[in-house]
C-alpha cells in the first residue's frame, strides 16, 4: 500500500519506524530535505501548504494523511474529489486548524468548552471578563500563538489578529485522551494521560499515565469523546486536550487531528502505541489493544536556552544506565531554544516512583549545541 504523509517531523518519523515491521511504502512531503522523515521514507520536497504540491504528491497514493494540521485543506479536497482516501477528512482538519471554527464546532455540538469571544482585531470591544486567554485563529502550536491577558493593563499586549478569547479555567489538571476510529467504525481510546507543562516554555514537560481521576471525571471524558467522534464523523486518530477544573468539571481545551506528544509514553507503556494504532487506522485494520502496563511517563528533550546550532546531547550515557528507561531521538541535526529534539519514556510501579524517575532524568540531560 502507498501511504502519503503531509509533514516530515518526528510524529511521521515514529509512525514510519513503527510501521517498518509491516509491508507498505511510506511517502512524505515536506519542504525540508533534512527533516526527521527524509531518510526513512520515499521523500518528496515540497510545500504541504500549497494545494498543487499536495495534489501532485497525493494523487497516486492509496491513502493520504497528516502529521501536522497546518496543511492545504484545498489540496486535500482536490484529492478527495479525485477519489483518494484522506484520513482524517479535509472537513475536520479545516475545522481544527482554525481556532475560531474549532470553538464554534464545540458550541454547535454541545461539547463542553470554556466561555469565549471571537475578535477579528484588537479594536473590538472586549466583553469577556478578565482574566482570559488569547489564541490566534491560525498558526499556533507548542504554546506559540497563546497568551494570558490578566487585566486591563495587559490589553496593550493583545495581538491585532483574528483570535479566540477564552475564559481562563482554574485548572486542577491538564488531561489528554487519544482516540482512534477506523473506516469500519471501530473506536478505541487509550487510558487518560495527565500532562504537566513547563511554565517557562509553555511546552509539555511530563506525561503521566494513568492519571488519578474519579469515576465521575472519567464518565465526563467518555461522554465528551463520544460527542466529539460523532460530530467529527471521520476516521483518524485524535488527541483531545482537556482541562479538569477545581470544581471537578471537564472542559475541552483543543483537539489535534493527528498523533500527539501526549501519547508518546504508549510506545513502551501500553500493549500497543499510538503509532501502531494510527497505522491500523490508515489500513482499516482491527484496532489494537490499548491497555497499559503499570505506570508510564514521558519527558520531552528540548533545546536549552542560549544554544543554537549542531545538536549535542549531554548526559544520555547516564540515562542509558537506568532500568525501564527508553530514549527516542528525532533525527534533527540542529537545536534551538525550546525545540523538541526527542523524548524519554519511563516505566514504574507507582506514580511516586515514576515522578521521582522523571525528575531525576530531567536533571541528567541537557540538549545543547557544539557551536
Amino acid at each position: 500500500m502507498n501511504i502519503g504523509i503531509l509533514g516530515g517531523g518526528q510524529l511521521g518519523r515514529m509512525l514510519i519506524q513503527d510501521a517498518l515491521k509491516y509491508d507498505d511504502e511510506f511517502h512524505v512531503l515536506d519542504p525540508n530535505p533534512e527533516c526527521s522523515c527524509a531518510h526513512i521514507s520515499i521523500f518528496t520536497q515540497g510545500n504541504f501548504n500549497d494545494k498543487n504540491d499536495v495534489f501532485e504528491f497525493g494523487k497516486d497514493k492509496d491513502v493520504v494523511s497528516i502529521e501536522i494540521e497546518h496543511v492545504s485543506v484545498e489540496g486535500l479536497e482536490m484529492l478527495e474529489n479525485k477519489g483518494v482516501k484522506v484520513i482524517p477528512t479535509s472537513k475536520i482538519i479545516k475545522i481544527i486548524q482554525q481556532k475560531i471554527l474549532q470553538k464554534q464546532f464545540y458550541e454547535e455540538h454541545e461539547i463542553p468548552s470554556p466561555e469565549f469571544q471571537i475578535i477579528l482585531s484588537k479594536e473590538e470591544e472586549i466583553v469577556l471578563a478578565f482574566p482570559f486567554v488569547q489564541k490566534l485563529n491560525t498558526g499556533g502550536y507548542d504554546g506559540k500563538g497563546v497568551q494570558i491577558i490578566k487585566d486591563e493593563n495587559d490589553l496593550i499586549k493583545l495581538w491585532d489578529e483574528p483570535s479566540v478569547l477564552e475564559k481562563l479555567v482554574d485548572i486542577d489538571k491538564e488531561l489528554s485522551l487519544i482516540i482512534a476510529k477506523n473506516e469500519s467504525g471501530e473506536i478505541k481510546t487509550f487510558p487518560v494521560t495527565e500532562m504537566v507543562a513547563d511554565p517557562e516554555l509553555n511546552l509539555l514537560d511530563f506525561n503521566i499515565c494513568p492519571t488519578q481521576i474519579s469515576e465521575d471525571v472519567q464518565n465526563q471524558i467518555d461522554k465528551i469523546a463520544d460527542q466529539f467522534m460523532k460530530a467529527a464523523n471521520s476516521e483518524g486518530l485524535f488527541a483531545l486536550e482537556l482541562f479538569l477544573d477545581k470544581n471537578g468539571k471537564v472542559w475541552v481545551n483543543e483537539t489535534a487531528p493527528r498523533l500527539h506528544n501526549s501519547g508518546h509514553q504508549t510506545q513502551e507503556g501500553n500493549a500497543n502505541s499510538q503509532f501502531e494504532q494510527f497505522y491500523r487506522v490508515l489500513k482499516n485494520l482491527p484496532l489494537a489493544d490499548t491497555s497499559h502496563f503499570g505506570f508510564s511517563g514521558m519527558l520531552n528533550l528540548v533545546g536549552e536556552e542560549n544554544y543554537s546550532g549542531k545538536v549535542e546531547y549531554k548526559g544520555l550515557e547516564n540515562v542509558l544506565k537506568l532500568p525501564n528507561t527508553y530514549i527516542h531521538l528525532y533525527g534533527k541535526t540542529d537545536t534551538k531554544p525550546g525545540r523538541k529534539m526527542g523524548h524519554i519514556n519511563v516505566l514504574a510501579k507507582s506514580r511516586e516512583e515514576l515522578m521521582a524517575d522523571l525528575i531525576h532524568i530531567k536533571s541528567l540531560v541537557k540538549v545543547v549545541s557544539t557551536s
